[in-house]
């Protein structure tokens, strides 16, 4: 659904919100991977429709994460420059701020950026920090980042990521991630980097107990002292881990179409999104990679509310929750609670002004 589409229903486009899982590299707008192909002769398909079968996710492709991940592979190519990765990113914030988007983390992986023409690691994490507080600034979005990591990659870029990403703090970086297949590579040998990167006083974010169980999700909060959980939708499938959680006040990033496109979840109306909620846990809207899977923040919060039966009032109350688990110094994190509340009619003041119409 188009946000022209979801605008005209009078929908939840206006709604200010807040994005804390989003990945630069599946936010790649269609028309600047044509452009990008023949500017730098990529020789991939000239043909929107054929590349668009190459790059995003379409309804009669298998619903696995094999089939979703295999996308990367062609995506991958696009990384041939500078002012590609630049370009990238300016566009990912000014698709968000489209999308009234007013806070976003937004995740990029520097390795993945890098490889192709072998950057410096160094080199790409700036040009993606200048990029995104240029953008941000220019579009009236705030935009803090997360250096993502593979768990197939190496340890030791890891390492070098976190402590690149440690001396970016005053740039915009606010934390680390650990991504990739959960079920095939363990986090363990990941624990000295992130706990180094902790150290330093970076935030921790962890995807698990999305392609694996609940075990994930719990040696993410204990061994990794996660803040945040990428997807975690498994964690309902145990009660104890369900209330470690609780207790420790983890947020989980969850995105549910990319749950269904990956087999997670078998429909939108399955995903464990309302039952996460039940059972007391934090659980946000998010994205994952919005033109990989042709969607945007409005279409999940309106995915939501048609497949899972939740309320406007649920929904606000799960925006504030995302953006009182933002990795932000406690000044800014109290200021934009207090704008999204605003905004979102949930003060007496606010309310009072929509009563009187000013």
């Amino acid at each position: 659904m188009s946000l022209q589409e979801l605008a005209s229903n009078g929908s939840l486009l206006r709604w200010p919100k807040i994005e804390l899982h989003r990945h630069l590299e599946g936010s790649i707008r269609l028309d600047t991977m044509l452009d990008v192909s023949e500017r730098y002769d990529l020789g991939l398909p000239k043909d929107r429709a054929a590349l668009s079968r190459l790059v995003q996710v379409q309804a009669d492709d298998p619903l696995d994460a094999t089939s979703f991940l295999s996308k990367f592979t062609t995506i991958r190519k696009l990384f041939c420059s500078r002012e590609v990765i630049e370009r990238i990113t300016r566009e990912a914030v000014e698709d968000a701020a489209a999308d009234n988007v007013r806070y976003m983390e937004l995740r990029f992986t520097p390795v993945a950026l890098a490889r192709l023409k072998q950057y410096a690691l160094a080199d790409v994490m700036d040009w993606v920090c200048a990029a995104a507080a240029e953008a941000g600034a220019r579009s009236g979005i705030m935009v803090r980042l997360i250096a993502s990591n593979n768990r197939h990659e190496a340890v030791e870029l890891s390492a070098e990521v976190a402590d690149l990403a440690a001396a970016r703090m005053n740039k915009g970086i606010v934390g680390i991630d650990l991504a990739g297949n959960e079920a095939s590579f363990p986090m363990t040998p990941f624990l000295p980097t992130f706990e180094r990167a902790r150290r330093a006083g970076l935030a921790i974010a962890i995807h698990a107990g999305e392609w694996a169980g609940p075990e994930n999700v719990r040696q993410a909060i204990e061994d990794f002292h996660a803040q945040r959980i990428g997807h975690g939708v498994q964690v309902v499938e145990d009660a104890a881990v369900a209330a470690l959680a609780r207790e420790r006040g983890v947020m989980f990033e969850v995105c549910i179409t990319s749950n269904c496109q990956t087999g997670v979840a078998r429909t939108a109306a399955a995903h464990p999104f309302r039952r996460m909620r039940a059972m007391g846990l934090k659980a946000s809207l998010n994205t994952d990679d919005p033109a990989l899977s042709q969607l945007t923040l409005t279409s999940e919060y309106q995915l939501a509310v048609d497949e899972l039966g939740i309320t406007h009032a649920e929904l606000k109350q799960s925006i504030i929750e995302a953006a009182e688990a933002a990795f932000l110094p406690a000044p800014e994190k109290a200021k934009l609670v207090a704008s999204m509340r605003s905004e979102l009619g949930l003060t007496w003041w606010a309310g009072l002004r929509s009563l009187v119409g000013r």
